[in-house]
């Protein structure tokens, strides 16, 4: 009888093993799902020719072990500025943001966002952050940062007010995209009015403002070449600073993924698509002049003494960056330099 019931203790604990163990495979084998949270709309080009495809690749890659599900327009609730927050607690496993969205949080990657140093390449830029990223890497320590890439170079577009020199924007509102784009502003001695880039077109359609500082890759999604008449650019064909695009994930969600998948999500965001993005922001910077002609604007480019006044006032506002930042105890002008060299290459 002891051994019968024995016999059965045993039949029955292998049972259960054997049913665990099928859970296990199954459960194992089933796919994992990332949330991916934007402010841009579906249509957007980023959306379009960037994110959706990195989506589709990584599930590629993965063998359909995990999957990407992205929530465009800030349709997981929120507004653009908290998207960094929903990263670092977890709301949404992934975030494309933009630095300047949450002023401070990015203190030494700030260098890219500032005028004479980001005024052309997107790709350059970029590169330069991709070059120099033991330099930055501080402002991640709360996030798995995927990518870090540029947007092209920062334009002032006007809603009726041409923009030949120096003077003509002194006194005016401008729409700023983050906080040293406000000092900018200020040294240019006009009024900066912060804001993120979904709302900056009701602001232009009610005169709430004079312009906004802006890539002009993002004239298609948002029609701006409707909204302004005039853009200026620098001698050149550069541009202002500029944005940093980010790629962020939750940090607790990135390392409890196997580690294969880890490697993919990593290999999938390397140099390729820096490229992608870069060459993206290019194009588009050009589709966005045509669209501001062929409406009826004007693209009016400074001659070299007022290029040089505007660059004066740029060189300004980096140094009295590199100031705060030392007093932070962080080494800004070595940042600089470094940025500068490896964006000159």
């Amino acid at each position: 009888m002891k051994i019968l019931i024995q016999k059965g203790a045993i039949l029955l604990a292998s049972s259960m093993l054997l049913v665990g163990s099928l859970w296990a495979k199954e459960d194992s084998a089933k796919p994992i799902t990332l949330t991916l949270h934007h402010f841009l709309s579906s249509k957007a080009p980023p959306h379009v020719e960037l994110i959706e495809p990195w989506a589709k690749k990584v599930e590629e890659m993965s063998k359909g072990r995990l999957k990407i599900e992205i929530f465009p327009s800030m349709s997981m609730g929120g507004k653009p500025n908290e998207l960094y927050g929903q990263a670092k607690d977890g709301a949404a496993d992934i975030v494309y943001t933009i630095a300047g969205y949450t002023p401070g949080l990015f203190t030494r990657t700030e260098v890219f966002e500032l005028p004479t140093i980001h005024t052309n390449s997107s790709l350059r830029t970029a590169m330069a952050a991709k070059e120099n990223f033991d330099l930055i890497k501080d402002d991640f320590k709360d996030v798995k940062p995927l990518l870090i890439a540029s947007a092209g170079p920062y334009q002032l577009d006007m809603v009726s007010k041409k923009v030949e020199k120096i003077d003509d924007v002194k006194g005016l509102k401008l729409r700023s995209p983050s906080r040293t784009g406000a000092w900018y502003i200020e040294e240019l001695g006009a009024e900066p009015v912060g804001m993120p880039l979904p709302d900056v077109p009701q602001s232009l359609s009610k005169n709430a403002i004079d312009g906004a500082v802006l890539p002009m890759d993002v004239f298609p999604a948002f029609k701006f070449q409707q909204l302004t008449k005039y853009t200026t650019e620098i001698k050149g064909g550069g541009g202002f600073g500029g944005s940093v695009l980010l790629l962020l994930m939750n940090k607790d969600k990135f390392n409890s993924l196997p580690k294969d998948l880890q490697a993919i999500l990593e290999e999938s965001t390397g140099t390729e698509l820096i490229e992608k993005f870069a060459k993206l922001a290019d194009n588009m910077e050009v589709v966005g002049k045509d669209l501001q002609v062929k409406s009826g604007g004007e693209i009016i480019t400074l001659d070299e003494t007022e290029t040089k006044k505007f660059d004066e006032a740029g060189d300004k506002v980096v140094q009295r960056w590199v100031k705060e930042v030392n007093s932070k105890g962080i080494d800004g002008q070595k940042i600089v330099d470094a940025v500068r060299k490896s964006i000159s290459k």
